[in-house]
């Protein structure tokens, strides 16, 4: 499902312009990518959560060199689903 998609079914459901949908849609994505910029994590109880995970610094291998490199700490955005929404998920996808 794309976003275009996303944004005719909530239009559909709702009976609301979809430019405006697309306007909040727009403005959701914003702003859950400005706060995990930020470093705070976003919670939608019931959906799941937004939130940023740590990588430690490892040693790695460029094998067409065959030298090792330093890849340094970094953090990367992730999603976690929560227990009723995988729960869900599980019991109606076959």
């Amino acid at each position: 499902m794309t976003k275009a998609d996303i944004v005719n079914e909530v239009s559909k459901n709702t009976g609301i312009e979809k430019v405006t949908v697309q306007k909040a849609v727009e403005a959701f994505m914003e702003t859950v990518k400005d706060s995990l910029t930020e470093g705070r994590n976003v919670y939608l109880r019931g959906f799941g959560s937004f939130i940023v995970k740590r990588r430690a610094e490892k040693t790695a291998r460029n094998i067409s060199r065959n030298t090792t490199i330093i890849i340094p700490e970094h953090f990367i955005p992730s999603f976690k689903p929560a227990k009723t929404f995988v729960a869900q998920v599980k019991d109606q996808v076959k």
